[in-house]
């Protein structure tokens, strides 16, 4: 897969991507609308961060390229890719517990906190990209 040159874009299936890991210098992209909620991004080497509507809802450090990520009432699920190893939180749902699957492969069942941020660590350095989903225990 590519970086994403425009920072933030719909995609035909209704999911979006964004960022770009390979910017050397920090680029945003305000006021997008998509699907009737506003996002914006912000994104280089360093760090890549999404919010919706105001609110936090993706971040990685370092920067990384997400591509068809995808909310729903079962989770997240999204693929990305990187230069090195990433830690990325993203935001879901307050105290709950969700079964994370990296590259086809559980890392467990992990809980949110209380404002509602879930962490975990993706191996991309020499991987390219790799497949993460987040599925709600019910």
């Amino acid at each position: 897969m590519a970086v994403i040159d425009e920072l933030l874009r719909s995609e035909s299936n209704g999911n979006i991507s964004f960022g770009n890991h390979e910017l050397a210098a920090k680029a945003k992209l305000e006021d997008y609308e998509h699907a009737g909620d506003m996002y914006k991004v912000k994104t280089f080497q360093a760090i890549t961060k999404l919010e919706k509507n105001g609110l936090f809802l993706y971040e990685s450090v370092p920067g990384t390229s997400v591509h068809n990520f995808c909310e729903s009432e079962d989770g997240i699920s999204f693929t990305v890719e990187g230069s090195q190893d990433a830690q990325i939180t993203v935001g879901a749902e307050d105290d709950s517990a969700y079964e994370v699957i990296v590259a086809g492969e559980s890392a467990g069942v992990m809980r949110t906190n209380l404002s509602g941020k879930l962490s975990i660590s993706v191996e991309l350095e020499g991987s390219g990209e790799v497949e993460v989903r987040i599925v709600k225990n019910k």
